[in-house]
């Protein structure tokens, strides 16, 4: 009995050590993920609810972003202009979606 319970904890003991060093592995700050995505597929949410997708080309710290390949969707999901580049204001960005690639 005692032999099985330590076998328990030590199967325990193992898993825990595994999940924090895959966990502090794969931690991000915020600026990490900004940095990871630049010249990827992205969707920049508005605060006025349109939708830009396109190439995200760079961004500064106050959430500036130039994209190429930009369309832009309405707040119901219709494609509504398409901009070969294009520069969003930062205090207009309510969130970045990064495409899975």
């Amino acid at each position: 009995e005692k032999k099985r319970e330590r076998e328990r904890e030590e199967r325990r003991e193992i898993f825990r050590a595994a999940t924090m060093s895959e966990a502090s592995a794969s931690t991000k700050t915020p600026a990490d993920f900004l940095k990871s995505i630049k010249g990827q597929q992205v969707s920049v949410k508005l605060n006025s609810g349109s939708d830009y997708k396109g190439v995200l080309a760079c961004l500064d710290g106050y959430m500036n972003i130039a994209m190429e390949q930009t369309e832009e969707y309405n707040q119901e999901g219709q494609l509504k202009n398409k901009y070969g580049d294009c520069f969003i204001r930062g205090n207009n960005v309510l969130y970045i979606h990064a495409k899975k690639t």
